[in-house]
C-alpha cells in the first residue's frame, strides 16, 4: 500500500480509466489514491474487479458514481444500492460518492432511467427528497457519503411564493441535516459560471466561483475535483461543456487555490473521461495540484 501524504500536502490521485490501467499498476507511479466509476465494477467477478481489487492492494480507492439518481422522487434503485453495497464491502474504499442529480422518474407508469445528470430545483421539496435518499444511502452502506456539485445546463424556476436558495446554502443545508460530506467540483462551478455569464446573468465568473467556496464550510468537503472543459459554438448557440477533456485551465487553477487556502488539505482528484491522453499528462497533472496545495497550506511568515 502506497504511503499516506504527508502532513502538510492534501491526498492527490487521478481518475483511473480503462486505457492507463496495465501501465499504472506496472509503473505504480507516487500517487495518493486512485477514483473509480462504481458502475464499471458491478459484475460479480471476472476480469475489471480483479483489476481493480489488484489496484486497491496498492492503492486507496475512491468509488464515485454517475447512476444514484440522489435527487429521483421516485428514489434510489434497490438494485443500484445493492450492487454498490456488495462493491463498497469488498473493496472498502477511503471515499465514496455520487452527484446532486436525478435520472430516474416516471414515464407512461413505468419508471425510467434517463441516463444522464440532471439538474434539481434548489427548493425545500427537492431538498426533502434529496436528504432522504442520501439518509438511506447512508444508513445501507454504514458509512459517510460525500455529494457533488453539478455542471447544468438549464435550471429550473422556484414556485413563486417560495424565496429562491442558492446552490451552496443548498448542499451546505444538505450536508447538515444528514451529515453527508460535500465533494466540491471546482471545473463545475466554473462551468456554471461561465454559462451564467454567456447568458446575461452574471458577471466575472472567477468572483462568482470565489463567492460559491466562501459559502461552503470547510468541515463539509470530503474531497475536491479538476478537470478540464471545452467551449461549443454553434448555429444552435455557445455553451461551455464540462467534458473532461483537457488540462485544468488557468483560472480553475487559481479557483482551487483559493479553496485549498480556504478548506484546507482536501483530498484532490484530476478527472479525464473523454479523449484520454498519455498517463504522463495526468501525473503532471496531479504532481501540479499536489505542489499547489502544499503551496497553499504553508503558514504564512
Amino acid at each position: 500500500m502506497k504511503n499516506p501524504p504527508n502532513a502538510n500536502g492534501s491526498a492527490t490521485g487521478i481518475g483511473w480509466r480503462h486505457p492507463h490501467y496495465g501501465e499504472l499498476l506496472e509503473r505504480q507511479p507516487d500517487l495518493d489514491f486512485l477514483e473509480v466509476h462504481s458502475e464499471n465494477f458491478f459484475a460479480e467477478g471476472g476480469a475489471a474487479l480483479a483489476v481493480l481489487e489488484r489496484a486497491r492492494s496498492v492503492y486507496p480507492i475512491s468509488l464515485h458514481g454517475v447512476g444514484l439518481s440522489l435527487g429521483s422522487a421516485v428514489g434510489v434503485d434497490a438494485w443500484h444500492l445493492e450492487q454498490l453495497e456488495r462493491l463498497v464491502k469488498r473493496i472498502d474504499p477511503v471515499r465514496v460518492s455520487d452527484h446532486a442529480s436525478f435520472a430516474r422518474g416516471v414515464f407512461n407508469q413505468a419508471t425510467v432511467h434517463a441516463a444522464d445528470l440532471l439538474p434539481i430545483p434548489f427548493s425545500r421539496e427537492a431538498l426533502d427528497v434529496l436528504c432522504a435518499n442520501v439518509q438511506r444511502l447512508q444508513d445501507r452502506l454504514q458509512r459517510r457519503f460525500m455529494v457533488e456539485n453539478l455542471s447544468a445546463y438549464l435550471g429550473w424556476k422556484n414556485h413563486p411564493e417560495e424565496e429562491p436558495v442558492s446552490e451552496p446554502d443548498f448542499l451546505v443545508e444538505l450536508a447538515r441535516r444528514t451529515g453527508c460530506a460535500l465533494l466540491v467540483d471546482v471545473n463545475n462551478i466554473y462551468v456554471n459560471a461561465l454559462n451564467a455569464q454567456k447568458s446575461g446573468t452574471a458577471g466575472d465568473p472567477v468572483a462568482r466561483c470565489r463567492d460559491w467556496l466562501d459559502a461552503i464550510p470547510a468541515a463539509a468537503v470530503g474531497e475536491i475535483h479538476l478537470a478540464g472543459h471545452c467551449h461549443v459554438s454553434d448555429e444552435h448557440g455557445d455553451i461551455v461543456i464540462d467534458d473532461h477533456g483537457s488540462r485544468v485551465c488557468e483560472a480553475v487553477w487559481q479557483l482551487y487555490r483559493h479553496a485549498i487556502q480556504r478548506f484546507g488539505p482536501v483530498a484532490t482528484l484530476i478527472e479525464w473521461d473523454t479523449d484520454i491522453p498519455a498517463l504522463e499528462v495526468l501525473l503532471d497533472e496531479a504532481a501540479r495540484a499536489r505542489a499547489l496545495a502544499e503551496q497553499s497550506c504553508e503558514p504564512v511568515a
